[in-house]
């Protein structure tokens, strides 16, 4: 089993239809994103507004949001070129957003990159966003909505803030089920915690002691005690919305088993990631582990030389059982001396989500 042999950006598809508040999230997560350097396509056309800059929409312009963040307004059919474009070293960027048009087949964005060739860049998942105020309506204009909610990997109810306590429950089953076994999390103003999406980038200490001042310096300093998004307390600590459970082992997983708990993974429980050991079934190699919503994948990399052999996962969610959650990840410990082949067949599951999954046969096609 090789592992990838360049760093791969994770590239996040963002959808939605029109007035849902796909650029509110994404303004949201350029204000919030911790360091992350984030590159931004457009797939659209007009005048998008992004972190109260205005990006000309003609397709091929690139402008830098001053924050090591890039902006990109794309027609879908040049989406490799920029993509190439913004995985260049010089980029240096962490994760790439892609803000689909309003009116946009996000499973074909989806299709281009799985089958894209740039070895610079893997899936990150399908974000939908859905307009809890406006949803009976936008559904029975748009019945293509529930193909699109029945291929994300996450989706974010928002607006939440406009409908009441019941109605909201409603809309949440119903999107639930039409989205299922995608998350599906409330949210207000579009406001949710980019650890749901990507995890924040570790800078060597001297790069950010020493640096410019950045866009997003300027906006909390603008916001003050409001906050960067200039709602206040609603913006208030994302982290209180959500529960982390913390899970170390220094008994390798047995791969069934921890394949079986992935795929029964229960609701609320919105990302998954670290790494995981798998003992006997590839002593050369531990798997990172990514899991946002539906969507799992997984990512071999060679043990260094020396380094404690064990299994480190974080998992966040809301409304979540965690001392289940443990000991649910406590049952997928192997047993004692495992038998070598029989634990390389046991990786079969495992190997489904390296790399290739899901597959682009898998998105289903336009009806």
């Amino acid at each position: 089993m090789t592992p990838p042999r360049t760093q791969q950006i994770p590239v996040v598809v963002l959808a939605g239809f029109l007035g849902s508040g796909k650029t509110t999230l994404l303004n949201h997560l350029l204000h919030n994103r911790a360091g992350t350097r984030i590159g931004v396509i457009v797939n659209d056309f007009g005048s998008i507004e992004i972190d109260a800059m205005t990006v000309a929409g003609q397709v091929g312009s690139t402008v830098s949001l001053g924050n090591g963040c890039l902006c990109c307004a794309v027609d879908a059919s040049e989406l490799d070129t920029f993509l190439e474009t913004l995985t260049r070293p010089s980029a240096r960027l962490d994760v790439i957003v892609i803000e689909a048009s309003g009116l946009a087949e996000p499973q074909e964005l989806v299709r281009m990159l799985l089958a894209s060739e740039n070895p610079h860049i893997r899936y990150g998942g399908l974000v939908e966003v859905v307009d809890a105020a406006e949803f009976d309506g936008v559904r029975e204009r748009h019945p293509e909505l529930d193909r699109h909610l029945a291929v994300a990997d996450l989706v974010v109810l928002n607006k939440t803030d406009r409908v009441g306590e019941a109605e909201r429950e409603r809309l949440r089953a119903v999107v639930a089920e039409l989205s299922r076994p995608a998350a599906v999390i409330p949210a207000a103003y579009g406001r949710i915690d980019p650890e749901l999406l990507f995890d924040p980038a570790l800078r060597p200490d001297g790069e950010e002691k020493i640096r410019q001042l950045t866009f997003e310096d300027l906006l909390r300093e603008e916001a003050g005690e409001e906050g960067c998004d200039g709602h206040g307390d609603h913006d208030g600590h994302l982290h209180a919305a959500y529960e982390s459970v913390d899970f170390t082992s220094d008994v390798p997983l047995d791969p069934r088993r921890f394949i079986a708990f992935l795929d029964s993974r229960p609701e609320g429980l919105y990302r998954i990631k670290g790494f995981a050991d798998f003992g006997a079934g590839d002593r050369d190699n531990r798997y990172a582990l990514h899991a946002v919503g539906r969507f799992l994948r997984f990512v071999p990399q060679p043990w260094a030389r020396d380094e404690q052999r064990l299994t480190q996962l974080v998992l966040i969610g809301s409304g979540i059982d965690a001392e289940a959650l443990r000991e649910g990840l406590a049952a997928c410990r192997a047993e004692p001396g495992p038998d070598a082949p029989d634990a390389e067949r046991a990786m079969w599951g495992v190997l489904r989500y390296v790399q290739q999954e899901p597959d682009p046969e898998d998105v289903p096609a336009e009806v």
